[in-house]
């Protein structure tokens, strides 16, 4: 996982969830799903949705599960995976 793909997939959550004034506390290992309350149903939806849009990916709804969202970098790997296979 590359720094630069780290970086843009935060300010991708941190933007979509509105989040600005916790961006600096956000590293690869921070708890997503479950700790940030703004990533609720809506809100992953609204990430998804922009995460496609901005990296040119499609994300199916099968793919959709809890380990995506568990950590900012286990979200980043998911990135990299779908662009990787794009």
């Amino acid at each position: 996982m590359t720094t630069d793909l780290l970086d843009d997939v935060k300010n991708v959550v941190v933007t979509t969830l509105s989040i600005q004034d916790r961006a600096d506390s956000l590293s690869a290992s921070s708890p997503l799903f479950g700790a940030v309350p703004e990533l609720d149903s809506l809100g992953v939806l609204e990430v998804v949705t922009t995460l496609e849009s901005r990296f040119g990916i499609t994300i199916a709804d099968e793919e959709f599960s809890g380990e995506i969202f568990e950590t900012l970098g286990a979200l980043t790997e998911f990135v990299e995976s779908k662009l990787g296979s794009a």
